[in-house]
């Protein structure tokens, strides 16, 4: 008895023993757990620190550097004129020229060329693409114009007219060499405002898929002696190398008109830019496929110069349209309107003397009128309403009230 009692006891003091390392075990365990969870927060916001740590010092050095070349002297634009072994001449905007040196880090340079020169010693640091043809991209339409000859309206003599002189030289040259002879390079259009000029000139621009170039004639007159020539030599030199192109010179007559013995430096610089213009049309380097076409509403101010034969040779008038013509118009005016028991004939009748751009007018004021009522369709009473409405402010113009 007492050794079954003695083994029973050493029995259930092992089992006491294996339950306490049990329980150790899995506390252990536990607390291995506990401290890899904290580790893998631990890393993942450490690596969250790193990623910002990285973020701002990006932020910094970008800062930094930004700073950085504000504070650095900014660096003037010049022309090379001509090289002369490692130095060169050049030429600012100011039309001032210096003798200097070029850097060796810059090479290749050749006259003509665009540079960054040090505003204090003005030696050249650096070479930059030409930007001769960057100037006059702003006046370059590189999409076709959406205008056709379908939403001209009046102007059939015209059309014709433009088409025999830009139209078909571009489309069929050979017939041209066929027959021998040159045809011409470019027309006037001219005309009081609104009659349609510009939209026969984006309309052949259209017919011929040619580049469209347009300028108005004031934007050539240039500040400085020279820029304006330069200008134009650019805008014939990117016609060129886009060919076929038409070039549409509008109010050419604040470049072009009648020159003076006398006048002031601003005068004689208009009269060079007008001279270059001259030599681009009659230059050595024959234009090919490229067409002129200038427009005004002064022709009567116009130097002769321009409209002698070889140069803008044929002059076409774009007067104001006929009953025929103003009835046409309306039409494409009106091809979109929603009308209900308009007489377009009465309409046009009543329209005497309206220029086509006046006629725009008085279809959409009619259409304004309609939807002052609620209404979804223009009436002949609209139109009535808009033909007074636009001719009493031709007539406010005219008499100088519009602007009081």
């Amino acid at each position: 008895m007492e050794k079954e009692a003695v083994e029973k006891k050493v029995v259930y003091s092992e089992t006491i023993a294996g339950q306490d390392i049990d329980a150790e075990h899995k506390a252990l365990l536990e607390s291995m757990e506990r401290l890899e969870e904290e580790n893998r927060i631990i890393g993942s916001t450490l690596n969250r620190v790193e990623e910002e740590t990285a973020m701002l010092r990006e932020l910094f050095n970008n800062a930094n550097k930004e700073l950085t070349n504000l504070k650095k002297p900014a660096l003037l634009v010049a022309e090379v004129v001509s090289m002369i072994g490692d130095k060169a001449i050049i030429r600012l905007p100011n039309a001032n020229k210096f003798y200097c040196y070029v850097s060796q880090n810059v090479q290749d340079v050749r006259a003509g060329d665009n540079v960054l020169v040090d505003q204090k010693t003005l030696n050249v640091v650096e070479k930059v693409h030409s930007t001769s043809n960057n100037d006059v991209e702003k006046f370059v339409i590189m999409d076709k114009p959406k205008e056709n000859w379908k939403s001209i309206g009046g102007l059939k003599n015209e059309i014709e007219e433009v088409k025999e002189v830009i139209e078909l030289p571009l489309k069929n040259p050979k017939l041209f060499e066929k027959v021998g002879i040159q045809p011409p390079k470019g027309i006037l259009l001219y005309g009081p405002p609104g009659t349609g000029k510009t939209l026969l000139a984006k309309a052949v621009a259209n017919s011929t898929d040619a580049t469209f170039i347009e300028v108005v004639g004031s934007e050539l007159v240039q500040k400085f002696i020279g820029e304006g020539a330069k200008l134009v030599k650019d805008i014939f030199t990117l016609a060129r190398s886009k060919a076929p192109s038409i070039i549409f010179i509008d109010e050419i007559d604040a470049l072009a008109s009648t020159r003076m013995d006398t006048g002031t430096s601003g005068e004689r610089e208009v009269n060079r830019t007008f001279m270059q213009l001259l030599a681009e049309i009659d230059g050595f380097d024959h234009l090919d496929n490229v067409k002129i076409i200038g427009a005004t509403n002064r022709a009567d101010i116009l130097d002769t110069a321009i409209i002698r034969p070889g140069r803008l040779d044929r002059l076409i008038e774009v007067g104001l349209p006929d009953e025929e013509g103003r009835l046409d118009i309306i039409k494409v005016h009106t091809q979109k309107m929603n009308l209900q028991k308009v007489m377009l004939k009465k309409v046009s009748a009543k329209m005497q003397d309206f220029s086509g751009a006046e006629i725009r007018a008085v279809c959409t004021e009619a259409g304004y009128f309609a939807i002052r009522e609620n209404r979804e369709y223009v009436t002949q009473r609209d139109f009535e309403q808009a033909i007074e409405k636009v001719r009493l402010q031709d007539e406010d113009e005219e008499d100088g009230k519009f602007f009081g």
